[in-house]
């Protein structure tokens, strides 16, 4: 039996980066064996196994072969005498095709088969074999890779591959939940727009998000957004988000909140009036058929539906900023609009020439948020009932005494 360490561990360590999570791969055993040994299998698709005491996992040397067409499943072997070569052939790309024997620390014990070393230095994302083809998600790890590590480029000759992939129609048949996997996961990477960038390049995205792809070539008013295409703006959105460190619902929310500029009538272009109603129609389709979290999914709908307004609240007196906070559900969920708020200071600082742009309206509106949430509003309730008021009126007190306050904050 011999046990190497292999995949992103390997390859995080080469470019100096934090290794966090540490994936084994064991050749020359059995699942018996390693049962015997105080493993515990885990997942009934693949011979995976945690460690008794680390739980790392283990992954016993195989092969894999697309048993349908797109991924719908594989047949695996993972017999004692496949070879850790073979193994390393079956993974997606040559930087993540890497070895390191147990217990061997230093660098030139690595076993690399496929010159992934080679295209770290230099910085290709290359697929290993022509086995790539037969797990579609691969081109979503291309492009979430991009994302990552936005100094590495795409060789043409997986390029070429993907996009026959593509052509092949292997691409329709993605599981959703992998599908959002893999684009979460890029979202959160450092320069999001490079995921996009590769999965228009291979034609991938018209496929799986063709509510974005429709984005780009959309003219936008250039008094409002400098870089004029909308597809252009959105990738300056995304990159904004993470410049600002923003978590996975605000990134998504930016993804979405302006996909209805991409069915604005052409006779009216370069404006794009009631496209915060289309865009929140949109994104309901798109996070029902990626089946998106729930947190994600109702943020992107308030900034979608609310984005245009925020951006004008500086001209709200407090009556319209008590209603903006109502529709926004913000008495309920402040930390929400704190989300939402950011959200919208990406969209106002994700276009040319206006990213280091203050955005008062962040500030003002919490300030309004945090006065409308000091009101006593059981206080107010009780006092309403005592001079005889019920119902809709009571509830007309309390947004009056939250108006009033607002006032007053904010001068």
């Amino acid at each position: 039996m011999q046990i190497y360490r292999v995949g992103g561990a390997v390859r995080d360590a080469l470019l100096g980066l934090p290794v966090h999570d540490v994936d084994w791969v064991v050749v020359g055993a059995t699942p018996e064996e390693l049962v015997a040994a105080g493993y515990l299998p885990v997942g009934k698709d693949f011979p995976v196994f945690l460690h008794p005491q680390t739980r790392e996992e283990y992954a016993l040397a195989r092969t894999e072969r697309k048993t349908a067409r797109g991924y719908r499943g594989f047949t695996v072997s993972a017999a004692p005498d496949v070879t850790l070569e073979q193994d390393l052939a079956r993974r997606d790309l040559t930087i993540n095709s890497i070895a390191q024997p147990q217990g061997n620390k230093k660098a030139d014990g690595l076993i690399d088969p496929y010159s992934g070393q080679q295209d770290l230095r230099d910085r290709v994302l290359r697929h290993v074999t022509d086995a790539f083809r037969e797990d579609p998600v691969r081109i979503l790890r291309v492009a979430r890779f991009a994302a990552r590590f936005a100094d590495f480029t795409v060789a043409p000759e997986t390029m070429a591959l993907m996009r026959e992939m593509v052509a092949d129609g292997e691409v329709d048949a993605l599981v959703p939940e992998r599908v959002w996997q893999e684009l979460s996961r890029g979202l959160m990477a450092a320069t999001p727009s490079r995921m996009f960038g590769v999965l228009r390049d291979c034609g991938a995205l018209t496929v799986l998000l063709p509510e974005v792809d429709k984005l780009w070539g959309v003219p936008q008013r250039a008094d409002y957004h400098p870089e004029i295409d909308t597809g252009v703006h959105l990738m300056m959105v995304l990159d904004m988000a993470a410049q600002l460190g923003a978590p996975l619902p605000v990134r998504y929310a930016a993804l979405c909140h302006d996909l209805g500029k991409g069915t604005t009538p052409a006779d009216v272009l370069p404006r794009h009036i009631g496209h915060e109603e289309r865009s929140v129609k949109l994104l309901k389709g798109v996070s029902e058929r990626l089946r998106v979290p729930t947190d994600c999914r109702e943020l992107a709908e308030v900034v979608a539906r609310e984005h245009g307004n925020i951006h004008r609240s500086g001209e709200f007196g407090a009556a319209a900023l008590v209603r903006l906070l109502e529709r926004c559900d913000a008495i309920r969920k402040p930390q929400r609009f704190d989300e939402v708020l950011l959200a919208c200071e990406c969209d106002a600082r994700g276009r040319l020439g206006l990213h280091d742009s203050p955005y008062p309206q962040r500030a003002r509106l919490r300030q309004a948020l945090d006065a409308a949430l000091a009101v006593p509003t059981a206080q107010v309730a009780e006092q309403a009932q005592a001079a005889g008021l019920s119902g809709k009126a009571v509830g007309e007190q309390v947004a009056a005494a939250r108006v009033a306050a607002v006032a007053q904050a904010l001068g």
